[in-house]
Order: structure tokens, then sequence, then C-alpha cells
């Protein structure tokens, strides 16, 4: 008797690991929430998703963050985890927020990268990458 597709251990192993990876991304964005807003900075959105893509968090202060969120074992192995096709999807959901809150659109902005560590440490870089609208 075979199982159900999804019934297997595998199957259920897989969707255990992928619970967990969504429920410590979750937890990561909320300690990174947390510490824009130690720094001043309002928590507009999280996890926004519009057509072009998702962005982890929207915060705002003295400009308009775009964060993504990243977390590894170590910071060494969360930084490279953001690739250049997921800048151009962060980019282009970007423009697309600020078409949607006109209100917007004179706000300084900029796209920071927030590197979790396993141990719960929070490692911000501010301006970390920049979109080419033409991408």
């Amino acid at each position: 008797m075979s199982q159900a597709p999804g019934d297997t251990p595998e199957d259920r192993r897989r969707h255990a690991r992928g619970l967990r990876a969504h429920l410590s991304g979750e937890v990561a964005e909320a300690q990174v929430a947390r510490h824009y807003e130690a720094l001043g900075f309002v928590c507009r959105e999280t996890r926004w998703r519009g057509p072009y893509g998702e962005i982890d968090l929207i915060m705002e202060g003295s400009c308009l963050a775009f964060v993504e969120v990243k977390r590894a074992r170590t910071f060494a192995q969360a930084a490279p985890r953001l690739a250049p096709a997921q800048v151009a999807r962060i980019g282009r959901a970007a423009l697309d927020y600020i078409a949607r809150h006109p209100d917007l659109r004179l706000k300084p902005m900029r796209f920071d990268l927030a590197l979790v560590d396993g141990k719960g440490e929070i490692r911000l870089i501010p301006d970390a990458f920049r979109f080419d609208q033409g991408v």
C-alpha cells in the first residue's frame, strides 16, 4: 500500500523544517523591528507583499528603511543569503509601495540588511544595497 502524497516520513520532516524556518524568520523579524524602534523608527509594515515581492520590514524614521532580514547560525553565513535577484525584487516592491503611499515620495529612503545570528544578536547594515531601476 502506497502512502498519500505529502504523507511520507520525508514529507513530514520537510514540512517540519519549513515550519521551523518560517517561525524563526518571524522571530528574527520581530527582534529586528524592536531594534529599529529602539533607534527611533516606527514599524510601518511587516512582511509587506505586493505584486513584485515581499519586503520583510518597512521602518520609518529620519528615512524610510526597506529592511531585508537574514538569519543564520553566524553573520558570515547570513550575509551571502541576499541574492541579486532578491535585491531586484525588493527594489521593485519598494517602488510599488512608494507608488501606493504618495505621502512618502519625498522621504529619503534606503535599503538595509539586518543579520541575525544563532544567538539572536543583530547586525544592521544601513544602506546595504542599491536598486537600479533599469534592472
